[in-house]
């Protein structure tokens, strides 16, 4: 069975309702994102990065998997796909895929400020002032911010070297370290780009343009990677 590593980010998840940052100069639901995404952020404003991330998770529990998002966890059945994504919300995961690493952290999880193992499912939405972890420090939402290391990049670059196949879905490769991974690909595996802004990345071999949104751009490839790589 051929592997299917599939890099999504966030136009996959707006097409599901959940806002992104990129489409409002760098704003999120009016906030700088420094303000609500980053250390600095956390050790200034605790309140406002707490009730930043309850109106997310809020959000998000309306959220619905889209036919992006069902197409990917539907080539499970023919192919070992390994999803990549950008994304903290658990839309894959919702919509079956079984095999989703997260870059950016996880939406409805959470952590010890004092000793980052500790990571807990978030029963509800809301996490509060006071909420601590089993070691007496406060928790926070288990998002890796701005000037955070992206721990979880070695998993998602092993994948990478060992694809059959690529997909890009929904990203502008334009944030990085997740925007280099179709780089630790074999430079034989064809690659399939899904965005109705496709990003600049030249013309090199193996690439292939759909420039059209996750939700008919995604079937579409599938229908093809089944025809093409069965």
């Amino acid at each position: 069975m051929k592997k299917l590593v599939v890099l999504t980010g966030a136009g996959i998840s707006a097409e599901s309702g959940i806002n992104t940052f990129r489409d409002a100069g760098g704003l999120w639901e009016g906030h700088d994102v420094t303000e609500v995404a980053s250390p600095e952020g956390w050790r200034k404003n605790r309140t406002l990065v707490l009730d930043f991330y309850n109106q997310r998770r809020k959000q998000a529990l309306t959220a619905k998997p889209n036919p992006g998002h069902l197409a990917l966890a539907d080539l499970e059945k023919d192919f070992e796909v390994v999803i990549v994504t950008q994304n903290i919300d658990s839309l894959h995961e919702q919509a079956g895929s079984t095999n989703v690493i997260h870059l950016h952290g996880e939406l409805f999880k959470v952590r010890s400020t004092l000793d980052e193992s500790l990571v807990y499912d978030l029963d509800g939405w809301e996490l509060k002032e006071g909420d601590k972890c089993e070691k007496g420090s406060q928790l926070r939402p288990h998002i890796v911010w701005f000037g955070e290391l992206v721990p979880m990049m070695e998993f998602a670059v092993k994948e990478a070297i060992q694809a059959d196949l690529f997909m890009v879905v929904g990203t502008s490769l334009l944030v990085y370290p997740a925007a280099g991974l179709m780089h630790y690909t074999p430079r034989e595996t064809p690659k399939f780009i899904i965005d109705p802004k496709l990003p600049e990345i030249g013309d090199s071999l193996g690439l292939h343009f759909f420039e059209e949104p996750a939700s008919t751009g995604v079937p579409k490839v599938a229908e093809l990677l089944r025809k093409e790589f069965l």
